[in-house]
């Protein structure tokens, strides 16, 4: 079959390796940074509840905790934007060149 011939060539291809390691390696480090920072914030909240009541300066009525969870919005925000960026520009092309040369004769 012409479709298992195709398969067989990707897969035998090193650049298709480097390409499976290289993201999965990028998106575990990516989703941990995420974990952390998301799971940093809740468990700061059921543990250290004081912390993040305390206000931001005298006279102030904005606690420690809102710029916090702002903060975990952006950089969720951020470090996704970087993933799509990586994904878009290097994995893709390295995946349109492992295609073309598989379709090579």
């Amino acid at each position: 079959m012409k479709e298992d011939d195709l398969v067989a060539r990707i897969v035998a291809n090193p650049k298709y390796e480097r390409l499976v390691r290289t993201r999965s390696r990028y998106s575990i480090i990516m989703t941990i940074l995420v974990m952390v920072i998301y799971y940093g914030y809740i468990l700061l909240i059921a543990f250290d509840k004081e912390f993040l009541a305390q206000k931001m300066g005298a006279g102030m009525v904005t606690s420690i905790g809102i710029p916090m969870g702002v903060g975990v919005i952006v950089l969720t925000i951020l470090i996704t934007n970087i993933y799509v960026r990586r994904a878009n520009s290097e994995f893709d092309t390295l995946n349109g060149e492992i295609i073309n040369e598989a379709n090579r004769p």
